[in-house]
């Protein structure tokens, strides 16, 4: 499995000074998504709602809403 892009802009692009330490998305090779953000599976767990579950091996992370949104663009439809 390997990134193949990433979708929408750079965290450099989004005002980080640094462009490290940020939210990202990326497509992989085998069509799934590859997202880095705030863990954040403890706190939000608990108030998933009835019909959504975590399996062991899965995290709720937090991706800023200025990611996704830039991210937009570059989301397949299909």
């Amino acid at each position: 499995m390997n990134i193949v892009r990433r979708l929408g802009a750079s965290p450099r692009q989004r005002g980080s000074m640094t462009g490290q330490t940020c939210p990202d998305l990326f497509e992989l090779d085998n069509g799934d998504f590859a997202v880095i953000g705030t863990e954040a599976t403890a706190e939000l767990e608990p108030s998933l709602p009835v019909d959504a579950s975590r399996g062991d091996h899965e995290r709720i992370v937090i991706v800023s809403r200025e990611t996704l949104l830039r991210a937009k663009v570059d989301i397949p439809d299909a």
